[in-house]
């Protein structure tokens, strides 16, 4: 396979929880076209990542986005990898966005359906956060809770140590947002996180509902 490669040491996997996307007051959430997505966390990236937290980005701008590429797992990005930016869409921008800021950086290794599935092979093993979650006591029912007992509790499940990511719903508040896991440069299994992006969290966080 020929094509771009930029030396990486991890991709960071995001995975993004919908409540706390769509109650910002900052920006508006519409649904896609496939329909409201599932209550659990979805698929925002796989992103090449360098072991000092720096990362490529846009490497090939001859390698543009091709639906076709990936026409045998529309159904399960729609499900797993939906964009909730408005307004409503097929969410082919969004992942036209991933491939070419991200994917091109590592195309020589992966061409734009492997990329896609490798992402999505990964949400089968990180699947069971809400559960893990759950399991803790932690549920998207609008309550607070301690940063310390979320990222506990995936830990125990994936057996990494997770970077919580937090934005602000409309009053302020903290909130769960997006959990960032490592995975390694086959990007087929999670490891520990040489770096962590900045926290971004107070002590105590809001699972709003979705």
């Amino acid at each position: 396979m020929t094509g771009y490669y930029i030396f990486i040491s991890i991709y960071l996997y995001l995975l993004q929880w919908p409540g706390s996307f769509c109650d910002t007051g900052k920006q508006s959430c519409c649904y896609p076209n496939s329909g409201k997505p599932a209550s659990e966390f979805l698929i925002h990236g796989l992103w090449p990542n360098n072991n000092d937290g720096s990362f490529p980005s846009n490497c090939d701008p001859n390698s543009s986005f091709d639906s076709s590429q990936i026409s045998d797992l529309i159904n399960s990005m729609d499900a797993e990898w939906p964009s909730m930016a408005c307004p409503s869409s097929n969410s082919h921008s969004f992942w036209a966005h991933e491939w070419e800021k991200h994917g091109t950086c590592v195309e020589s290794v992966f061409n734009e359906h492997d990329y896609f599935k490798a992402a999505l092979n990964l949400k089968g093993k990180a699947d069971g956060i809400l559960q893990m979650l759950s399991s803790s006591g932690i549920e998207p029912n609008d309550n607070s809770y301690s940063l310390s007992s979320i990222t506990e509790a995936i830990k125990g499940g994936i057996g990494y140590t997770p970077v919580i990511e937090c934005n602000q719903d409309e009053s302020g508040s903290s909130q769960l947002y997006q959990v960032y896991l490592c995975a390694d440069t086959s990007a087929s299994n999670f490891i520990t996180c040489p770096v962590f992006p900045t926290e971004s969290c107070s002590s105590d966080i809001k699972f709003p509902s979705f």
